[in-house]
């Protein structure tokens, strides 16, 4: 396991984090609490330190109880993520009001059954909410030792610029880490983010590096998946982000062919090709892995030492390469200064 410091702070995560989004879940994607209990205690012996859950993941926060039951007697061993913002119950109990904020984080507090939170995301933008109030309250808990770090997850680029400013401005803490879908198959954060993030410091905590499942190399070519056995992108419908129409492109195809090549060359997996590039992006802290069974999270581990070539990162650059945007393309080719 490899370690980077968490955006421009000097706290200290595994580059691999341990996503806990199905832990409690019910249905077809059901993970009991004994197998994420399992998931849990090897990730951490295999070195992980980081752990990603959120107050709506699982029924009513089951996610979190698994979690706070599986790291008692570790805790000061693991860096902690939660988040809030949507719908936990009545017309209050969402948002980033500071009621919501509040009253969420008590209540995340004691579904992990620990004494502060690590690192506590913004799941969403909130256009109810001025963002001042939103800022306020969160230093509030941080003051109070409630919480130690802010992220954010799902705002546009301005909205995380605005709210860094009014952090600023007041003397607030700020985001240390952005929470945001990334992989070889959706790479739309470049355009803004990456810049962004390396530019004010906050650490890149990718989620979905396998794009739903799709990079694990188990989809055929036209070939739609049918039953939920099948995976994520099946159970998830066609209007989500891992739509099967969002990962029938040709590109995508092409990504995989590529991403076939390497993993032959290399006698590993399609799965830790895929988080290898991702853990190779500059702006990345951490890669947020999701399993829903041991045999895949012991892929993932796979991915931890892997570190690719610089040819090998440009032919999965150079095939996933995202379309020429206005003004991209014109400040690239025509903003750059020289002192010379």
């Amino acid at each position: 396991m490899h370690y980077k410091t968490l955006g421009r702070t000097g706290l200290i995560v595994s580059d691999l984090c341990l996503g806990t989004m199905i832990f409690g879940e019910e249905g077809a994607r059901h993970v009991t609490p004994e197998d994420s209990t399992r998931m849990i205690d090897r990730f951490i012996d295999a070195g992980g330190n980081h752990i990603d859950t959120a107050n709506v993941y699982g029924s009513g926060g089951r996610s979190e109880e698994i979690v706070g039951a599986a790291i008692k007697g570790k805790r000061d061993q693991i860096v902690l993520a939660t988040k809030l913002r949507f719908p936990m119950g009545g017309l209050n109990d969402q948002g980033l009001s500071r009621h919501n904020i509040i009253n969420s984080t008590n209540a995340s507090l004691r579904r992990l059954d620990t004494d502060y939170i690590d690192l506590m995301y913004f799941h969403c933008w909130d256009p109810i909410t001025p963002i001042e109030e939103s800022m306020r309250a969160i230093d509030d808990l941080v003051t109070a030792g409630k919480i130690r770090y802010v992220g954010v997850s799902n705002f546009k680029a301005w909205q995380v610029m605005k709210a860094l400013a009014v952090s600023e401005a007041n003397g607030y803490a700020r985001f240390v880490a952005g929470q945001y879908q990334y992989s070889l198959v959706k790479r739309d954060i470049e355009y803004e983010f990456t810049d962004l993030f390396l530019s004010e410091g906050v650490g890149l905590t990718p989620w979905s590096p396998l794009g739903g499942g799709f990079l694990t190399g188990k989809y055929k070519r036209d070939q739609k998946p049918q039953t939920s056995a099948e995976g994520r992108i099946a159970v998830q419908g066609d209007d989500t982000e891992e739509a099967w129409h969002r990962r029938n492109t040709e590109q995508n195809w092409n990504i995989l062919n590529v991403m076939g090549e390497i993993a032959e060359e290399r006698e590993v997996t399609y799965s830790q090709i895929a988080l290898a590039w991702v853990r190779a992006q500059p702006s990345v802290s951490s890669v947020i892995l999701g399993a829903s069974k041991m045999s895949q999270l012991e892929d993932n581990l796979g991915a931890a030492d892997l570190q690719l070539t610089a040819d090998e990162v440009h032919r999965l650059n150079t095939v996933s390469a995202l379309p020429e945007m206005y003004p991209y393309r014109f400040i690239e080719s025509y903003g750059a200064r020289s002192l010379s």
